[in-house]
């Protein structure tokens, strides 16, 4: 009898040496994360990004390549649209693409490594490694971070982060504000490393071009040494100067009286017809001041001013047909339903220009923070034109 129970002492004991031999605390799992994120040489992912920060949760479909050391295609489609955009980092610098205008614009910039982005895998492993309170929980086939959220906004606080535990590949993320309040998630349907990429993966006039029009070639607008915008061929063949001179004529005043942020004033007819949007957040101590048609050679556009605490200025109108990049020292901006561009500084003038459903909008201030400016053109997201 005392040997039947020493044995099946000694099975227990073994089974549960074995068990424990199978399961990894924090520590593993990060450790593993550091070698996995070194190592790692190309990924490609897909997935649906949500948004909680309307009426109603907006979806977007997200493809991410990435190949070392540092080139990046993410497109975001508008599931509800089908318009689709395109970030894209290669030798030349960083693009983002409207494909559906033949339109792009080209930045000297370190994105994405000055900005952190929900669906980069390098992203969501950095700030598991660099939070060292972070919360591990390990739930059937998935290792779950709870981690500090750092992205380029003060709403985002926290986030949750699901990783198959076979590769580590991301499965699900959760960002939270403040409130536990869920404001961003993303669950990707496919993520495989060591993805195969050829050379014109990452070239922007391939990528333009095979989800544009078939033969429409566009132009190329850099800027020279002295700040005037040059035309170029897509071979980068020097031409005219595109730059040309607009005309402001200012129509009948609209709304004065300062009502609340989502009020819209008629405004006379453009060239191209379009409901004016107007944001629905507006700083406190902000009123709108004026409404106006900026009408130019090509295309008319709405001028809203607004005065208070902060000055700035608020455009939007039917964005030309043409490619354009423009050369600039700037960083992308995630706006989570679409790409930004920020030049200047909070030194000088900063200007905001992001593109939605065939328009351009351009938030110009010598005074607001950009953290204001992203609050701004967030409000603007799926409203509809007045």
């Amino acid at each position: 009898m005392r040997r039947i129970t020493w044995v099946l002492t000694m099975v227990i004991a073994f089974s549960m040496l074995l068990a424990a031999c199978g399961t990894k605390n924090s520590a593993d799992v990060v450790k593993d994360l550091d070698q996995v994120v070194t190592k790692m040489e190309s990924y490609e992912g897909t997935g649906t990004m949500t948004l909680h920060t309307g009426e109603k949760p907006q979806e977007y479909r997200v493809e991410v390549w990435y190949q070392n050391p540092s080139y990046y295609r993410i497109a975001l489609t508008n599931a509800q649209k089908d318009v689709t955009q395109i970030v894209l980092r290669n030798d030349q610098g960083v693009y983002v693409l409207t494909p559906s205008l033949n339109k792009s614009f080209r930045f000297q910039s370190d994105w994405p490594e000055n900005q952190g982005q929900v669906y980069l895998y390098q992203t969501l492993v950095r700030s598991i490694l660099n939070d060292t309170s972070r919360q591990f929980v390990d739930d059937k086939d998935s290792y779950v971070f709870d981690v500090a959220a750092n992205y380029n906004t003060q709403t985002l606080v926290r986030q949750k982060i699901w990783l198959n535990k076979k590769d580590y590949a991301p499965k699900q993320v959760q960002v939270s504000d403040s409130s536990a309040n869920v404001v961003v998630e993303v669950k990707f349907d496919k993520f495989k490393f060591d993805a195969g990429f050829d050379k014109k993966s990452f070239d922007m006039q391939q990528n333009l071009k095979n989800a544009s029009t078939p033969n429409s070639k566009g132009t190329i607008l850099e800027v020279d040494e002295n700040g005037q915008l040059v035309e170029k061929t897509p071979d980068q063949n020097q031409a005219a100067d595109a730059s040309k001179s607009t005309k402001d004529t200012t129509a009948e005043p609209g709304d004065k009286d300062n009502k609340a942020a989502g009020d819209s004033a008629k405004l006379p007819a453009l060239s191209e017809t379009f409901g004016v949007i107007m944001p629905t957040y507006l700083p406190e101590g902000v009123a709108k001041k004026e409404e106006k048609v900026v009408e130019g050679s090509e295309n008319s556009a709405v001028l809203l001013r607004y005065d208070g605490t902060y000055q700035y200025t608020l455009t939007e109108g039917r964005a030309a047909d043409r490619s354009v990049s423009l050369a600039a020292n700037g960083q992308v901006i995630d706006l989570g339903f679409t790409w930004g561009y920020l030049t200047g500084s909070d030194q000088e003038t900063q200007n905001l220009a992001w593109t939605v459903d065939g328009l351009e909008f351009n938030l110009t201030s010598n005074n607001l923070p950009a953290n204001e400016m992203i609050k701004i053109a967030a409000s603007m997201q799926d409203q509809p034109g007045k």
